[in-house]
Parts: C-alpha cells; structure tokens; sequence
C-alpha cells in the first residue's frame, strides 16, 4: 500500500518516524471522505474542519485543498482505486519526549485511499454503551482527533453483546452520537438530531441532511431515543438505518421512509 506523505507518494510500511507525537500521543487530527470516479466529494468541507480542529491543537495546516487533490488523485491511480474512501491525517510531527508540544513543530500530512462502497443501506442493531461516556465539555469533542480511544472502547462493548455499533451518552445522560456517526431520529414528522453542544462532532454528513432535510436540534435522553420511529446514523461514506436499540426493535424492525430517501446523499457532491 501507497500514502502520501508530506509531499511524496511513499510505502505505507514504516513511513512514520518513530517519534511522531501523533503515534506516541494521539496529538493530531484526520479526515475520512468518500470518493467517486477517483474524486474526492465534499472536499472544501473537510478542509475546513480539518483546519479548525488543528487550530485547536495548534499544529500548521500546511498544504491547500488543490494540493490534497492532487496527492488523491495520484494515489487512486496507484492503487487503482474508483470507489471508496480517501483519510487526511494531520499529526503534529516527531519531537522529544513530554507532553508539551515543541514550539515551531514539523507537522506530518498523510494521505490515504482504499477502495469500498459509498452509500448503501445496511441495517444496524446498536447498543447504548455503559462502559465510556463522552465528556462534552472537552474540546477534543467538537474536533476528528486521532485519539479515538472512546469509540473503541464501546465498539468493542457492542461486538461483545452482538450489536453492529454503540450510541454514547455525555456526562448528564444525554444521547451524542455513534461512534464514527452522527445521529439522527424521527419522531412523527419530525426529525432530531443532538446538538454540537452536547458533545456531537459537526459532522460534514450531518451538515448535508440539515440543509436537505427540515431538522430539530436538541438533547435526547436515552429512553427518548428508544421510543423513536425511525433512527439512523450518518457518516460521509453511508446513511445507515438503525432497526433496533439494545435488542428492542425500531419502527418495527425495518428500515424507515427519511433514511431511505436520503440514502444516496453520500454519493453526491453536495
């Protein structure tokens, strides 16, 4: 496998220096977007989060959206990928030992591709995780740092009850979002999802249904979500309907009528 590696197209094997803080740390932050017919959708979007979440951090976005372009471009061709997905990891760089970061640090910029499907429907079974919660007053909630630690934590406690994925809770309770997803229910005819404030990533799939779809944001305590006649979960590569909440079915087990309305929104560039 190829990467893009601060300016040169490099094997994936042992390309990051030993003492990257974004490995030894976590101190960085990623992209995940789809593409079509090799092109990168929704690519400004990303550029954007991506560079305010390493304002947050204080690590230097270097490279422009042309320039990321391009590097997807040539990685597709490599790896003759059509379809899929394409990551831009953005670490703070290599350093000496310590928490504080260095003062003038040498960013890494990764980028990579791998072919799958964008879109589709497939029906999730999801768990409310027990075993983490999300602290919505940290500014790592609002960001796609690469300390992702949370949501494995309770993907894994979902692989272990049989469920596809977890819904996590902030610290008062409330329903943020799944763990590489954001979360959307219908109640009636109307639509819901949480607020950013709660501990919700602005995800860039999220931002499309709101513009698309009339949608209220507010808290959702647990026991409102499984009460829901529709649930599903957005990310930019799927719009994925949840059919049933730690075993309980939703809107009788089938996907609904909104998430199957929408379930090409991943494949446009909107």
């Amino acid at each position: 496998m190829n990467i893009w590696l601060n300016g040169n197209i490099v094997d994936a094997g042992g390309a990051i220096d030993a003492r990257e803080r974004g490995v030894l740390l976590g101190d960085g932050v990623f992209e995940t977007l789809a593409l079509i017919d090799a092109a990168p959708l929704r690519l400004q979007r990303h550029i954007q989060r991506i560079g305010a979440g390493a304002k947050v951090l204080g690590i230097p976005m270097m490279e422009n959206a042309a320039a990321i372009a391009d590097a997807m471009s040539a990685l597709c061709d490599i790896e003759n990928v059509i379809e899929g997905s394409a990551r831009i990891t953005l670490l703070r760089g290599p350093a000496p030992r310590g928490v504080l970061p260095p003062e003038n640090p040498s960013p890494t910029l990764m980028i990579s591709v791998a072919p799958g499907t964008v879109g589709g429907q497939v029906p999730l079974s999801v768990i409310i995780a027990k075993s983490t919660r999300r602290n919505e007053y940290s500014p790592l909630a609002s960001i796609k740092s690469t300390n992702y630690l949370d949501a494995i934590i309770a993907a894994r406690e979902a692989r272990a009850t049989g469920a596809d994925d977890a819904l996590l809770l902030n610290t008062r309770g409330q329903v943020c979002e799944a763990t590489a997803a954001n979360l959307f229910c219908r109640y009636g005819d109307t639509l819901v999802t949480p607020p950013v404030s709660d501990g919700v990533l602005p995800g860039i799939m999220r931002a499309c249904v709101m513009d698309r779809e009339t949608v209220t944001e507010r808290s959702l305590a647990a026991e409102e979500v499984c009460r829901a006649d529709e649930i599903f979960l957005t990310s930019s590569l799927a719009i994925r309907p949840v059919i049933a909440v730690d075993g309980e079915p939703v809107g009788g087990g089938k996907p609904g009528p909104v998430a199957a309305r929408l379930c090409d929104l991943p494949r446009h560039a909107v």
